[in-house]
């Protein structure tokens, strides 16, 4: 295969040309470098290189400006922004940047198509009136604002030029109608200098100005990298472009052009690979490229039609790619430095003196948080401990107990919404992590360039009084680390090639696999981020989005010419704004197939293996026999036991390894908090009154003690946490209101005639359960809510706030109660029932439940039943405990029956 370079190299040196005298313009650095590679690989002896430059370089020569870069252009253009008289209200520059880009951008776009700006804007200025035609009768003050700005863009414009030109230099379209200006004088100069300008295709009017003129001087040449099979096609949009140039300009009605190859019709292999997500992409490249040899890699590119494949793609890498030149580079943006700075700007933005917990964790939980104070784990366990929602910086160093006071303040003290306080802070965080990360070669290249940005910020900063705001700072960070890289070092000429599509300018490759081929992606549709209107660029000759997808479908087509096989890629996975639509590329493809291709078509789908769920099974070894022993001497607690008929593997995880649950800030009150405040407010009202009968004047004096009550109660149950506002204000309104609905319910029973008399509350009860079977001993305990006689009737009662009915205490078959976690109410009221019976013999005694979710319902009494309608017996009595016994027995024995393992249950 013959290149596109080696065949214009050919032509060059068939002329006679003296290589060392001329000067070669290319599209890009990198065209212009596998240019200088190939005189290097097809030289025989040694000369002097030619000088080759892009055509960038190429037009700061001929204007003598140098290109300014943008970050700094936003602010010299806010300079001429505040000197333009005749606009009147001028925004911050936090407010402009959100727009100027924009601004920017349109006026690069008119001056590198050398469009006259005085009527431009006028038209413009007109456009933008019209837009406001329905409310010229009443103009408010706003509108005569907005349409005195447009009207205002000529004078903008001009202030911005002369501001940049003072110090020579320009934004590009500033520098290319410069150079355009110049080209006469150029010429004049180098008259004997001959110029060959290789590998274009959409120029804008600057660049077709200064090629028509050098070429008019007949010393210069330019070769184009079209197909004859495209060029022939007068539809086919490819060759739009050097068609129309060929067609147009007057040098070629004298000249033929340079190079019409023909490549496009010769055998081809396509293959077209339809992937769910990107990252099965990745995967199926990495597969792919496992295949070929390293002869066969050396001439194969991975062009990325999207960029952010480029890292999956990286991990996908198979081991037989040695070598790998990468043209682009991972974007700052993507490492989790600029992560941890981007939630430091966000959490200093809010500008509070009290810190909100999660924004404290998300910091001190980030690495970079950790390694810059040693005990950030230590501080994390002290607000969930203390249950601290919101804190103070001091109040924070006091919890953290550490000699790292300067980090925290510097991390956490309020920069007062100051934009030199944020950037020196950022300064001397990111120096501080430097440190710690010398040894860490990607962090440390990482910290490097970070520290590089936040120069750039503080220089700009002290260059120009604009950055007030954190917000401001923010901004300027995104943006620069959105455009700043990690660029990767390889051999740019041996190995696999992976590449963006703009770098495969003027390259040729035999194997091609480009990925990402969607519609939206390539071409990249239609994009409206301009104030410029689409008549008006029809008017004065701008591109539209139809010329650029033109430029797209060139770039395409190009790849394709002198390749022997392609795969292209696409993700047919609709989400979010991608729509799973192949590029209408492929479909030309399949459309206009020539007679010397093969077109094979895949679909790719992951491998879904279906494993069957095997529930998991735990031997009871001799130390988990052990650890039941303990709990067996201490005592089995009902809700122990319920875990156990729910799930043996819970009852094995919570009570044999002690495993809790994740502790962590409790924001919100969670059920559990909100069950034991209640539970320990009514304790404090009733315990009192042990032994004594309840009176009216009694609950209606503690009824006026609940404010008080439940706020203590909730100050030591919830810790730190806030209960003052939002949802916790409504939960701790809802505990309020459950217990003066209960203690209204036991007046309204006084005050009918009943006769409630307290025995126990919250009663500490154990009971030791014999077992011929087992060698040690076993116990039972527990702490029951209330015993109290109702009209003489013994009641042993449990309090839920959660919602419980009558069916939930109710049995028909005893055999279930120890299997079926929906009977584990009515199992643990009966294991209070029999404790109880220990220090007061039960006999026709009742247990239940009062659920303050269902207060209505009244003392929801446990009850057996021979079936589902029949009547049920309230009653407990020796009988009944007997009964329940056996199964509590038998439940007790399973557990510590060390042949039967701890088994998984299904949960449904």
């Amino acid at each position: 295969m013959q290149t596109f370079l080696q065949e214009a190299i050919h032509d060059i040196e068939n002329t006679g040309t003296n290589i060392s005298e001329i000067t070669c313009i290319l599209p890009s650095k990198r065209a212009g470098s596998f240019l200088l590679n190939e005189l290097k690989k097809n030289s025989n002896v040694t000369k002097f290189a030619p000088r080759i430059c892009s055509i960038e370089e190429f037009i700061e020569d001929l204007s003598n400006i140098k290109i300014i870069d943008n970050t700094e252009l936003l602010f010299k253009s806010y300079e001429a922004y505040l000197k333009t008289d005749t606009i009147l209200n001028k925004e911050d520059f936090e407010t402009y940047s959100t727009w100027a880009t924009t601004l920017l951008n349109d006026f690069n776009e008119i001056d590198r198509y050398l469009i006259d700006p005085v009527p431009f804007f006028s038209y413009l200025a007109s456009i933008k009136t019209l837009e406001r035609w329905g409310v010229t009768n009443e103009k408010t003050e706003l509108i005569t604002n907005y349409l005195r700005f447009w009207e205002s863009l000529p004078l903008f414009y001009n202030t911005i030029q002369n501001l940049l030109l003072k110090e020579n230099i320009g934004y590009q379209g500033m520098v290319y109608r410069e150079a355009a200006a110049n080209i006469e004088h150029y010429i004049n100069n180098n008259k004997n200098n001959k110029h060959f300008f290789i590998g274009f295709n959409a120029l804008n009017t600057a660049e077709q100005h200064i090629i028509q003129e050098l070429l008019e001087v007949d010393n210069t040449e330019i070769y184009w990298d079209i197909d004859r099979i495209f060029y022939n096609d007068t539809k086919h949009s490819a060759s739009y472009f050097i068609r129309k140039y060929i067609n147009e300009w007057p040098y070629f009605k004298k000249a033929l052009p340079k190079i019409i190859a023909e490549n496009y019709g010769r055998p081809k292999q396509f293959q077209l690979v339809e992937v769910q997500k990107n990252i099965g992409q990745a995967k199926y490249v990495g597969e792919l490229l496992a295949t070929l040899s390293d002869e066969d890699l050396n001439k194969t590119a991975v062009v990325l039609g999207d960029e952010n494949l480029l890292v999956p793609l990286l991990y996908s890498l198979p081991e037989n790619v040695k070598n790998i030149n990468l043209t682009m580079g991972v974007s700052l943006k993507n490492f989790p430095a600029v992560v941890f700075f981007e939630m430091l700007f966000t959490i200093q933005q809010r500008n509070v003196e009290i810190l909100y917990y999660k924004d404290i964790l998300s910091i001190l939980n980030h690495p970079f948080g950790k390694s810059l104070i040693a005990n950030s784990s230590d501080i994390s366990e002290n607000l969930t401990r203390e249950n601290i929602t919101h804190i103070s910086v001091e109040d924070l160093i006091k919890l953290s107990n550490t000699s790292a006071n300067e980090m925290l303040q510097l991390l956490f003290k309020n920069w007062k919404d100051d934009s030199g306080t944020a950037i020196i802070s950022s300064i001397k965080i990111v120096e501080k992590l430097r440190k710690i990360h010398k040894s860490s070669t990607i962090e440390s290249v990482v910290l490097l360039q970070l520290h590089t940005v936040f120069g750039k910020i503080e220089a700009l900063n002290q260059k120009y009084p604009h950055l007030k705001t954190i917000k401001s700072v923010r901004t300027l960070f995104t943006e620069l680390t959105a455009t700043t890289s990690l660029d990767f070092e390889g051999d740019a000429f041996n190995g696999l090639q992976l590449m963006g599509v703009l770098e495969t300018r003027v390259l040729d490759f035999e194997n091609v696999i480009i990925t990402s081929v969607n519609e939206g992606i390539f071409p990249s549709g239609k994009s409206n981020s301009s104030f410029i209107t689409y008549d008006l660029k029809q008017q004065f000759n701008l591109p539209l989005y139809s010329e650029k997808d033109a430029i797209y479908t060139y770039h395409f087509y190009r790849l394709l010419q002198r390749a022997k096989n392609i795969t292209l890629l696409y993700n047919n996975h609709a989400e979010g704004i991608n729509t799973g639509e192949k590029s209408r590329f492929i479909r030309q493809l399949e459309v206009e197939l020539q007679p010397n291709h093969t077109l094979k078509k895949q679909i790719l789908s992951p491998k879904v293996h279906i494993k069957k769920q095997e529930l998991r099974e735990i031997k009871k070894t001799d130390p988990v026999m052990q650890r039941l022993r303990e709990i067996a001497a201490k005592g089995f607690s009902p809700s122990a036991l319920t875990s156990y008929i729910r799930n043996p593997l819970e009852f094995y995880f919570q009570k044999i390894l002690r495993l809790n649950e994740f502790e962590e800030v409790e924001e919100t009150v969670a059920a559990n908090t909100l069950g034991t405040i209640v539970h320990d407010t009514l304790e404090k009202f009733y315990q009192p009154l042990e032994s004594k009968v309840l009176t009216v004047q009694y609950l209606q004096e503690i009824k006026t003690r609940i404010h008080d009550e439940v706020t203590a109660q909730f100050k030591k149950t919830f810790k730190g946490g806030t209960f003052s506002k939002g949802k916790n204000l409504i939960i701790f309104e809802v505990a309020k209101r459950y217990i003066s609905n209960f203690i209204d319910r036991e007046i309204s029973d006084v005050e009918a005639g009943n006769s409630i008399k307290i025995i126990k509350i919250e009663a500490k009860l154990t009971l030791e359960i014999p077992f011929s079977e087992l060698d040690f001993p076993v116990n039972i305990h527990g702490k029951v809510d209330r015993v109290d006689e109702y009209n003489g009737q013994l009641r042993i009662i449990d309090y839920k706030t959660g919602q419980v009915k009558q069916g939930d205490v109710e049995i028909i078959e005893w055999e279930e109660i120890n299997q079926d976690y929906k009977f584990s109410k009515a199992f643990q009221i009966l294991m209070y029932a029999l404790m109880m019976n220990k220090e007061l013999p039960i006999n026709n005694a009742e247990a239940g439940i009062i659920s303050f979710k269902n207060l209505g319902s009244g003392f929801l009494k446990f009850g057996t039943k021979t079936s589902a309608y029949s009547k049920r017996n309230h009653q407990i009595n020796a009988d009944t405990l007997a009964t329940f016994t056996v199964e509590l027995k038998k439940l007790i024995l399973e557990i510590c029956d060390p042949n039967i393992p701890f088994t998984e249950k299904e949960i449904a």
